[in-house]
């Protein structure tokens, strides 16, 4: 777990240090579109973070990992299709240039050829080459768009650097993967749940993506509509103050990342499933303390970092990081879903969604009102998934003995 937070936070702090900079450099007045583009590239990785956790769960449970990789590309392949619909809808919904759009969804397909090696790697129970592939992708990402930035470039060529950083990241990633051997299942052998031995093939491997997905998309979008809406609600310089707040939710929401990275094959396995989840939301719950508390005492240095235009949101950054902490734990309860398949608690994720826009749109109308909007939806969404998976966890049965 240290490794994969190692690697992480290398990501993460690449990633923060982008925004920051991109604050400074693109002013109150031109952040906003860059932070809701961001947000759309965030989107983007839904298929491949959805990609990662079935690769890494067929392969606990012993499937080919050829097959697996057949998978990734198909899977590639049609995201790469859906972003050729998806470019003019983006320019149109935020009010940018197809250029500015495509620069966004660029990234994707090669998002998921990474995230099929990630899942090797986390499946397989690598978790030391897992660690450097996310530091270097994170890298990989952030650096070429920094260059463009401090060259005087805008969003748009700074989006499509990162989409070539990815690309790099996805054939390193191929690379520290090899062909590992699969782990033989906690279980023991000829203990493969059934269907699992085929769900990497066809349609079938589709559909258990489009699955895990759809759980991906509803933690995605309670994380990033607030950005996407914003612009909607708010007037530019407010909008990019929100957009500079969110760093505090971002860094709360991916800071306990390895835990779930890490526990998410002990929740695939039937004998460690309802530990590994109580363990997990326990962990997480604890870290969200620290970073709200790490929040409220950083704040100060908000402006001196991103400058004095921001100093209004300075207040405000615990709630921010609230906001964060407690979407943290409603992805823990959603990879446990995941991980046995029971992707219908997504439901009640989309549903929050729903409430969170209507809620935002009907009656926000500053930044202190849609932070405590969105945080206060967070908050009741995650307490009830996380009731439904710990109560679930609880009857699940164990495994018969062989």
């Amino acid at each position: 777990m240290t490794l994969v937070t190692a690697g992480a936070m290398t990501a993460n702090i690449a990633s923060y240090l982008l925004q920051l900079l991109a604050g400074r450099w693109l002013g109150v007045t031109g952040y906003s579109e860059f932070a809701s583009l961001l947000a759309v590239q965030l989107l983007c990785a839904v298929p491949a973070l959805a990609l990662q956790n079935v690769v890494a769960r067929e392969l606990v449970h012993g499937a080919d990992i050829s097959a697996l990789r057949a998978l990734r590309l198909r899977c590639a392949l049609l995201v790469a299709a859906a972003v050729v619909v998806l470019v003019p809808v983006v320019s149109a919904v935020l009010e940018v240039g197809i250029a500015a759009s495509a620069a966004a969804l660029g990234s994707a397909p090669a998002l998921v050829v990474l995230a099929g090696e990630q899942g090797v790697l986390q499946g397989a129970g690598r978790f030391r080459g897992l660690a450097v592939v996310l530091g270097v992708a994170g890298i990989a990402k952030v650096l070429p768009a920094l260059v463009v930035l401090a060259c005087g470039g805008g969003a748009t060529p700074a989006l499509w650097a990162a989409a070539g950083g990815i690309a790099a990241a996805a054939v390193y990633a191929r690379t520290v993967a090899g062909r590992p051997v699969p782990p033989v299942p906690a279980d023991g052998p000829g203990s493969v749940p059934d269907g699992a031995a085929g769900v990497s093939a066809g349609l079938a491997g589709v559909f258990a993506v489009l699955q895990a997905a759809q759980v991906q998309a509803a933690l995605m979008a309670l994380s990033s509509a607030d950005l996407i809406v914003v612009r909607i609600v708010l007037d530019e310089t407010d909008a990019s103050r929100y957009a500079l707040g969110t760093i505090a939710t971002k860094i709360a929401f991916w800071l306990p990342q390895a835990v779930g990275v890490v526990l998410y094959p002990r929740m695939a396995q039937p004998a460690s499933s309802g530990s590994a989840v109580r363990s997990a939301l326990a962990v997480l719950s604890g870290i969200g303390v620290f970073a709200v508390a790490g929040a409220a005492v950083a704040a100060p240095l908000a402006p001196l970092l991103a400058g004095q235009d921001y100093a209004p949101i300075q207040g405000l950054l615990w709630l921010f990081a609230l906001h964060g902490a407690i979407l943290a734990v409603l992805q823990g309860a959603l990879l446990s879903a995941i991980a046995v398949k029971r992707t219908a608690l997504a439901g009640l994720a989309w549903a929050g969604l729903v409430l969170e826009v209507t809620l935002v749109l009907t009656l926000a109308n500053s930044v202190t009102e849609l932070i405590a909007t969105v945080a206060s939806v967070a908050a009741v969404t995650t307490t009830l998934v996380a009731a439904l998976v710990i109560r679930s966890a609880a009857r699940r049965p164990l495994p018969a003995p062989a």
